[in-house]
């Protein structure tokens, strides 16, 4: 019978045709440190979830996603993906927005992968059991970097590139400039903040459910000292959000109250002793005495940088100017060109904050785009079962911080972090939308 909408047959308890599927979600993950191999991960899974759901459609077996979560994804797919497609046809550099374009439509098929792997309970259990565990070792490989000078993470990856290809992951000029923790992704891939951050629900909230609040406090330490010298003031709202949200669940109003005045007083501590945590602390307070150069030094220069995304949005409002074009149309916005930017020299290569981002790149055609995906993923959510809701938690936390629009971000069209979010808001409509086995009855 075919499986509609309004009733969505269980999917059977024996098939295994989804079964590497998680394993294809945790290696992608875990490669991060490695982009280009995560990126290949990535091609390599589109490609096979693409092919089995073919093959699965063309033999009539049953499918590996429920109507619904296949629907879901798909509209968060093309909310991210069609404002590159729009941006393209006027774009300031046409051929490398229909080159970036063409390449995006490799992240349709990955996101009915990355379903797939939580859309059963077993499948789920080891997705979301291996995020935990990635964030958890990493977390740790961080707290280990930073007494002992080095990630045994990235140290093994770094030993592992020098066997093989006789060079090291970083240049000695990148080793050198690297000015926080790093981590797992090493000193030539700065984004250990940001990931940790992005990651927290994934062990937070399993921690509180299994440990509870004991597990959930001692996570929250673990991951806010190795966030805070990370260095990221983008990551640290980030993990405030999450914090602030599973507190409130775990410890309720007035316990969460008392941990958020410890945790500044901690923070503080920690800052009076680590010279690059100070320096950050130091130059975020001269947004409040050092006037109007004081509050650029203090956003990194980020105030100029988006001084050129508004001269952008006014010259391009329909579609913008391109997917990644903003380094291309900065030179003909900046404004100051005379002078150097806080981050050295050469143009901006992003706007540094999501609307800004959407807005400049793919225009107003694009923002419309993102909100009637998010619209249609906040009535998913809203409309789903107090279960459903329970068992997507992390993932919604997850992305809902992660494109939190108060916040400062990383390009959400790099390849980087446009996997990255790609990966949470399939987690989110996989997770949500999944399809439980019923129970079978006794026979008689």
């Amino acid at each position: 019978m075919q499986t509609s909408l309004a009733d969505p047959s269980p999917v059977a308890v024996d098939d295994r045709a989804g079964r590497w599927a998680p394993w294809w979600v945790l290696a992608f993950v875990a490669l991060w440190p490695l982009p280009g191999v995560a990126e290949g991960v990535l091609v390599l899974g589109a490609l096979y979830a693409a092919a089995r759901m073919v093959a699965r459609r063309v033999r009539g077996q049953p499918r590996l996603l429920s109507p619904a979560a296949w629907a879901l994804t798909s509209i968060l797919f093309l909310g991210y993906w069609l404002p590159q497609a729009f941006s393209a046809l006027d774009a300031v550099d046409p051929s490398a927005a229909w080159t970036k374009t063409l390449g995006g439509l490799r992240y349709l098929p990955f996101m009915w992968l990355v379903a797939i792997a939580v859309a059963d309970p077993q499948r789920r259990r080891l997705t979301l059991g291996g995020l935990a565990v990635i964030t958890a070792v990493w977390t740790v490989d961080a707290l280990v970097q930073a007494v002992a000078g080095s990630s045994p993470w990235f140290w093994s990856l770094d030993q592992l590139k020098q066997l093989t290809a006789g060079k090291h992951l970083c240049t000695a000029a990148e080793v050198a400039a690297a000015d926080r923790l790093s981590g797992a992704l090493g000193p030539c891939n700065l984004k250990l903040g940001q990931v940790l951050a992005s990651l927290s629900p994934f062990l937070l909230l399993p921690a509180a459910q299994r440990f509870g609040r004991l597990g959930w406090l001692v996570a929250v330490a673990a991951l806010g000292i190795a966030l805070l010298l990370a260095g990221s003031r983008a990551a640290w709202v980030t993990f405030a959000l999450v914090v602030l949200y599973s507190g409130w669940r775990v410890l309720g109003g007035r316990q969460l109250l008392l941990l958020v005045l410890l945790a500044v007083a901690a923070a503080a501590g920690l800052a009076a002793s680590v010279p690059q945590l100070r320096e950050r602390v130091a130059r975020t307070a001269l947004a409040w005495h050092g006037g109007s150069e004081g509050m650029d030094q203090a956003l990194s220069g980020r105030g100029r940088i988006w001084a050129a995304a508004g001269c952008m949005i006014q010259q391009h409002p329909i579609n913008g100017v391109g997917a990644r074009g903003f380094r291309d149309a900065y030179p003909q916005c900046d404004p100051a060109p005379a002078s150097a930017g806080v981050w050295g020299q050469g143009p901006a290569l992003h706007a540094h904050q999501i609307v800004l981002e959407i807005l400049a790149e793919t225009g107003v055609l694009g923002l419309l785009l993102w909100l009637a995906a998010a619209a249609q993923a906040w009535r998913a959510w809203r409309f789903a079962p107090a279960p459903a809701r329970e068992r997507a938690r992390p993932a919604m936390l997850a992305l809902a911080a992660t494109v939190f629009p108060l916040n400062t971000h990383l390009a959400f069209y790099s390849t980087f972090w446009g996997g990255v979010t790609v990966l949470l808001a399939a987690l989110f409509a996989g997770s949500l939308l999944a399809r439980e086995p019923q129970p079978v009855p006794p026979s008689a």
